[in-house]
């Protein structure tokens, strides 16, 4: 088994991502240790929200590995056919403990948010159905919707809908969580309420891969900041130390352009 005090929570090696003719990723390596909080920064096409992708295997990886608490998931890259994993089985396992959020919420609309978030652990997890209302009750009142519990996703709000797939995650007990621009789709005055939920998670210790454009919040959240340009890592490193002394002349650009 692997020394959990040596293993990344999340190891990414020699990533390569292509859409026929078009590399989008080009060999990117990081690594996540536990209780790791990562903001993942870049300009619109720089790969960022892919990368993110391609550790669950919403995008498969045309070449390098992706692992999960040391447990590398079986891929067939062969050239000329398009990349799958070998093992779904795997794959759906392994998602449950690399958790997404995405920024169109994702939540079933012909569900209550209270179905929404019990789904999963009941028919893919196969666990006992009271017991996972009784969690799913416990996380709507930690994220502040607890009484919209009834309500169907169109009856709530940008931000109660983001809160709710947050909750709805946290139900499939994941080890790791991976955030993909989770307050774009929202109005301004909705993204304070889903940061704060995420700022709870970061002082939990809880393992995030986030990728945002967030700048406040990668800077004072995050552990440490990755900025990718053009499918490549530019800047990696401490993420105040990066803010208040960047090294690559594009990340200037780019934290200022986004703080203008």
């Amino acid at each position: 088994m692997p020394d959990a005090t040596t293993t990344p929570a999340v190891a990414l090696s020699g990533i390569r991502k292509s859409y026929g003719p078009l590399e989008v990723l080009h060999g990117v390596s990081l690594e996540a240790r536990e209780g790791e909080v990562i903001s993942i920064l870049g300009s619109s096409g720089s790969g960022k929200s892919t990368l993110l992708r391609c550790i669950n295997m919403l995008e498969v990886p045309n070449g390098g590995s992706v692992s999960i608490h040391g447990e590398a998931i079986a891929l067939d890259q062969t050239p000329g056919r398009a990349p799958r994993p070998r093992d779904n089985a795997q794959v759906n396992r392994l998602r449950a403990r690399a958790a997404m959020v995405f920024q169109s919420f994702n939540l079933w609309s012909h569900l209550t948010i209270l179905e929404n978030l019990i789904e999963a652990p009941v028919h893919v997890q196969k666990r006992n159905r009271k017991d996972c209302l009784a969690e799913a009750e416990a996380l709507l009142e930690r994220v502040g919707i607890a009484d919209k519990r009834n309500s169907y996703p169109a009856h709530l709000s940008g931000g109660q809908q983001q809160r709710a797939a947050i909750a709805r995650a946290l139900t499939m007990r994941p080890s790791v969580m991976l955030f993909d621009e989770p307050t774009s789709a929202l109005d301004p005055e909705l993204v304070g309420e889903v940061l704060k939920v995420m700022r709870d998670l970061a002082a939990e210790g809880r393992t995030m891969l986030i990728v945002t454009h967030e700048m406040a919040f990668a800077r004072e959240v995050s552990t440490r900041t990755v900025f990718l340009h053009q499918g490549r890592i530019e800047e990696e490193g401490h993420s105040s130390e990066m803010f208040s002394n960047p090294r690559s002349e594009r990340f200037k650009q780019f934290i200022s352009r986004e703080n203008a």
